[in-house]
């Protein structure tokens, strides 16, 4: 009579096993995504995303308008000035050491409005026009406090479907930033308006910001499909397979041991380097080697950055039919042979033409690069990953500028081409050398 039970017992471990949730499969996955609409506060979380970027893109693209005058204000040179790049990119790369660590304590819409504070702080120091070294200490506080909104808008952005429009037109309100604060900041100060006045404007959108994020993101969870372990990971734990938590310093050590990491983050300062160095030279070189007139050859800047706001936009839309990987080197390819035009056709107009056709190629890189960084990189180490590479191009951003002002004093303007040249040779170089998605065998 008892000889059955092993039998039953069989069948109850085998019923049970059985009732476990099967693994994902990538079309699981998919339907899992949260879509812009789906639930329907994301289109006031993405809205509000769109809004920070925006900001992001005013303080980023004001500071080449407003560098003469604080020059002149201060009495100091090129050498010097160049400290806030510096500042600024110092305070991107520490941000990334404490991301996931603040998100952690905090959440996100609380983490968001703790971003915007510290800009807002950052502001206030400037507005009130402070000696040379506050105004440093203000770029530092702008740049950790931008890369906490960085990492955090990009990892959320990425996850809702499509994830490149959104991401395209996150970053595209930024290139909108970077069209109106250069216009904006030079209108302001040719009036003879002292340059810190400009920073009231930035000050008050960082204080909506403020406001309207944590309002879109109050109560938002963390354990959503973005952030959640995958099922198997989940399914690890369950049985003890898993870990113990860790600290979020070795978040960033687990970051760092991912090739997506490194390469990821070797592409973005490529990128941003070439995006800094063109927006802050390409006019100097037009008047040292074209013969161009300052007062004419100003709407040049603004090209180009209305060429990376409308690639942005628009071009971020052929991406889910060609994909983020052939899609980048294409673009990338096609930026090269811009640059290559800009600097050997000798024809002011032509040269202005490929520098704003140059921004639309260059455009759409940042959002697809990250779209296909958040499908090679492990969903704990997201926030930190995309940090430190946020922190990356923000090097990147006063590396090579400053090393192309360094060189241009030495043998000309002109070098800005061929520094260009080679920045986007590193970005084809580390974006070949990315590894392939992995696809599940079941």
């Amino acid at each position: 009579m008892q000889a059955p039970l092993p039998s039953d017992r069989s069948r109850s471990l085998h019923e049970l096993e059985m009732s476990r949730p099967p693994s994902p499969t990538m079309e699981d996955t998919f339907s899992q995504m949260q879509t812009w609409n789906d639930p329907p506060v994301n289109k006031w979380r993405i809205l509000s995303c769109c809004l920070i970027y925006f900001g992001n893109g005013l303080n980023d693209s004001a500071t080449g308008a407003l560098i003469p005058y604080m020059e002149i204000h201060y009495h100091i040179g090129f050498a010097i000035m160049s400290l806030i790049f510096v500042g600024q990119a110092a305070g991107f790369i520490l941000a990334a050491f404490f991301n996931n660590t603040i998100l952690s304590k905090l959440g996100r819409a609380k983490m968001l409005m703790v971003a915007e504070v510290v800009m807002i702080v950052a502001y206030i120091i400037l507005v009130c026009t402070p000696p040379y070294p506050a105004v440093i200490l203000a770029f530092f506080l702008l740049g950790y406090g931008m890369a906490m909104t960085l990492a955090l808008n990009n990892v959320f952005c990425a996850h809702i479907h499509p994830a490149s429009v959104v991401l395209g037109a996150a970053h595209g309100s930024y290139g909108i930033g970077g069209v109106v604060a250069p216009i904006a900041a030079t209108a302001l100060a040719s009036q003879g308006t002292l340059w810190s006045r400009f920073y009231f404007f930035p000050l008050g959108l960082a204080t909506a910001a403020m406001a309207f994020a944590g309002w879109a993101f109050w109560g938002y969870q963390e354990d959503t499909h973005q952030t959640l372990l995958s099922s198997a990971e989940l399914d690890a734990s369950r049985e003890g397979v898993e870990e113990a938590p860790v600290s979020k310093f070795k978040d960033l050590k687990l970051a760092l041991k991912n090739r997506s990491t490194i390469f990821g983050a070797l592409f973005i300062f490529a990128y941003q380097g070439a995006e800094v160095s063109i927006s802050g030279w390409v006019i100097s070189f037009l008047i040292n080697y074209r013969g161009g007139d300052p007062g004419s050859v100003g709407y040049v800047t603004a090209g180009f950055w209305g060429g990376i706001t409308l690639g942005r936009f628009v071009l971020t839309f052929l991406t889910p039919y060609i994909g983020e990987r052939l899609y980048v080197l294409i673009l990338v390819l096609g930026t090269m042979a811009f640059q290559l035009l800009a600097w050997l056709v000798p024809n002011i107009i032509t040269n202005a033409v490929a520098v704003a056709v140059l921004g639309l190629l260059l455009g759409p890189v940042y959002p697809c690069a990250n779209a296909l960084f958040m499908k090679l990189m492990p969903r704990q180490v997201q926030t930190t990953a995309m940090g430190f590479i946020a922190g990356a191009g923000s090097s990147g951003g006063a590396v090579a500028p400053f090393t192309t002002g360094i060189l241009a004093q030495a043998v000309g303007t002109y070098v800005l081409h061929p520094v260009c040249l080679g920045l986007y040779v590193v970005m084809l170089s580390c974006w070949v050398a990315l590894p392939r998605v992995g696809k599940r065998s079941e």
